[in-house]
């Protein structure tokens, strides 16, 4: 690994609760902005070496490795424990199901604040400062030290609260009230969903929903390819917009894919849309000219 590399972890996501507060529903797979909870937040940890849902065995919009605790039911610390038993990397992000705002970049600020002290882990905080142990990244060992220490002390883990697991470890707070919000009752849901659809966060989480639903793992400027369904709109005819956009992805496609080879297409369609408004524009001028010229009797633009 190179120094731009970031430092591999896993990550354990805790999808088997009960969710009483919901009438029992299937929490995991409640949809919010078209995706199912369980696959908004792996694909905020898409870049993890091994990712371990703790859960039975669903569809999911990437592959992942499967656990349960024993026995089923038994609890965060419980799930926790058997999930480990998957991880192999020094640094393991641990999350729960629930987490519609989670984000590559919450993340890495996690994994940044673990490995830049001493700590032992690193935790969100909410909107009220409490700590959100099931949004966090740990170290391996000091989980497992401490999972030793509760089986020896209670015989096994069932039932455990998590505080008596994170009550041992030397922990860093990042506080994020967006990052750290969890969906426990349908109101939770509801405003969930009301925030996707606010006007300052519909477009970017329609396009993370497209490229989910597609299988498309691809980064680029979406602004570029706004400015360019502008030009073909305004300058060519507004059903252009759409019809030059997927032609320039298509091209994309064929030439490797890549953010790239989506700005190059980009950049040659938007010229052309420039040039063809230019030229609808002088022929415009020629035609006002020609008319005028018509009118008074005198030569037109065209003449020699």
């Amino acid at each position: 690994m190179n120094s731009n590399e970031p430092a591999a972890y896993d990550a354990v996501v805790l999808a088997g609760g009960g969710a009483r507060r919901l009438g029992g529903a299937d929490k995991p797979g409640v949809r919010v902005g078209g995706r199912a909870l369980l696959d908004r937040v792996l694909g905020a940890c898409a870049d993890a070496r091994a990712t371990v849902v703790v859960a039975a065995p669903r569809p999911t919009l990437r592959p992942v490795l499967w656990t349960r605790e024993e026995p089923p039911g038994a609890g965060p610390v419980a799930a926790l424990d058997a999930g480990l038993r998957r991880v192999t990397q020094d640094d393991v992000l641990v999350l729960s199901a629930d987490l519609p705002f989670l984000a590559p970049d919450t993340v890495r600020r996690l994994l940044t604040a673990l490995r830049s002290g001493g700590a032992e882990g690193a935790l969100l905080t909410d909107a009220d400062g409490r700590d959100q142990p099931l949004v966090a990244a740990y170290r391996t060992t000091a989980l497992r030290r401490e999972l030793a220490v509760l089986t020896t002390s209670h015989g096994n883990l069932t039932g455990l609260p998590l505080r008596r697991l994170t009550a041992g470890l030397d922990l860093a707070r990042v506080p994020d009230p967006v990052g750290s919000f969890d969906c426990d009752t349908w109101d939770d849901i509801a405003t969930a969903r009301a925030r996707i659809r606010e006007h300052d966060h519909v477009l970017d989480e329609w396009i993370s929903a497209v490229k989910d639903e597609l299988g498309v793992d691809l980064d680029v400027d979406t602004g570029v390819l706004l400015d360019l369904a502008r030009d073909a709109a305004h300058g060519v005819a507004r059903p252009a917009a759409p019809l030059t956009t997927f032609l320039v992805g298509y091209a994309a496609a064929q030439a490797g894919g890549g953010p790239e080879a989506v700005a190059e297409g980009a950049r040659k369609a938007a010229a052309l849309a420039v040039r063809w408004a230019q030229e609808a524009e002088k022929e415009a001028g020629q035609e006002a000219g020609r008319d005028k010229a018509a009118e008074t009797g005198g030569p037109g633009p065209d003449a020699g």
